[in-house]
């Protein structure tokens, strides 16, 4: 049962994983291992382009691009309430890291971007019914959490998704988030919302540069996110929802702190005084072991299994959790680097 994290934690450093856990992680499929090999380990460039490539030919990566259909969706929808749909499967092989110049990944996303369609949907945000055609899947839809997710898998992965990014930035609250129930009068912004997009922002200006007025509604996004500690109120200063302290892969929609300080790591931003908690929590998850606990999966069908099930020890939330923290310790100068 999750429990109310301290208010003051300690300064923490960078736990270092001994051999065996790297090990375990490099014993495992492509997408982990490309990802210890550059992270962790700091193996040579080429090393890890080798092992990248594996994602689309080996285990998951090619698990995945195997089950899309003739019509370029998964499970024959381009979103689900499963985590089986062609948004959810395209995040996680953005997750995985599949190579967007590889053929696989050129040609699973070519279908998607020329036959999958939000149908129903019209192109002014108009809802037609399930017999319309629909907007095309990287034109999107209304909800800024389900825009954000297909936005940040389509900049990844090359595709023209500018008309979703500028509808996020018209949907950007003053507090600085963002919040699916905005259409329904909510002036407060959502953790779980905020994260998708500005994963999506970061995904954007990582493929092209960004722009003054993306990176600025990033930066304000990100703001509301540290204000907050990146998991209690700012006027009540109570944890949000325990839940976020327990840790999730894949996360989907969900938000936790560890994917919140994923995001600040992967966007480069300097750490501070105001994450040290959520540092601190995740640091405390760490078994004796050296290894972090898959302690909640989301329900729902997922189109491939990536993890050994909740309650045991998870190599996703593992790499995660030494990128976070070496970042954390690391700060703007420099990243510890380990070797087998």
């Amino acid at each position: 049962m999750a429990t109310t994290p301290p208010n003051n934690p300690p300064t923490r450093h960078a736990p270092r994983p001994n051999r065996a856990v790297i090990q375990w992680l490099l014993d495992s499929d492509p997408s982990i291992r490309w990802q210890a090999l550059r992270d962790l380990i700091g193996a040579p460039a080429e090393e890890v382009a080798a092992e990248r490539a594996r994602v689309a030919t080996e285990g998951w990566g090619a698990r995945l691009l195997a089950l899309q259909a003739p019509d370029g969706s998964w499970a024959g929808a381009a979103w689900n309430h499963g985590w089986d749909s062609t948004m959810h499967v395209l995040s996680l092989l953005r997750e995985m890291g599949l190579d967007p110049a590889s053929d696989e990944a050129r040609r699973a996303v070519g279908l998607v971007r020329d036959r999958v369609r939000w149908r129903g949907w019209d192109w002014d945000g108009t809802w037609r019914g399930e017999d319309f055609e629909g907007t095309p899947f990287f034109v999107g839809e209304v909800e800024p959490c389900i825009n954000g997710q297909v936005a940040a898998s389509g900049a990844y992965f090359g595709q023209d998704v500018q008309r979703i990014v500028d509808r996020l930035l018209r949907e950007q609250l003053p507090d600085g988030g963002w919040n699916c129930e905005a259409e329904n009068g909510s002036t407060r912004s959502s953790f779980h919302t905020t994260i998708c997009v500005l994963e999506a922002l970061l995904e954007v200006e990582l493929a092209r540069g960004g722009s003054p007025e993306v990176t600025a509604a990033r930066l304000r996004g990100q703001e509301y996110l540290l204000e907050r500690r990146l998991l209690r109120r700012r006027t009540t200063d109570e944890v949000v929802d325990l839940t976020w302290t327990r840790l999730s892969f894949p996360n989907w929609w969900h938000y936790d702190v560890l994917r919140g300080l994923e995001y600040l790591r992967r966007a480069g931003a300097p750490p501070d005084a105001r994450v040290a908690e959520a540092i601190a929590l995740v640091e405390a998850k760490r078994d004796s072991d050296g290894r972090w606990p898959l302690e909640h999966q989301h329900p729902g069908t997922m189109a491939v299994e990536v993890d050994e099930g909740e309650g045991r020890p998870s190599r996703w939330n593992t790499l995660r959790a030494f990128r976070v923290l070496n970042w954390y310790a690391a700060g703007d100068e420099r990243r510890d680097r380990w070797e087998v």
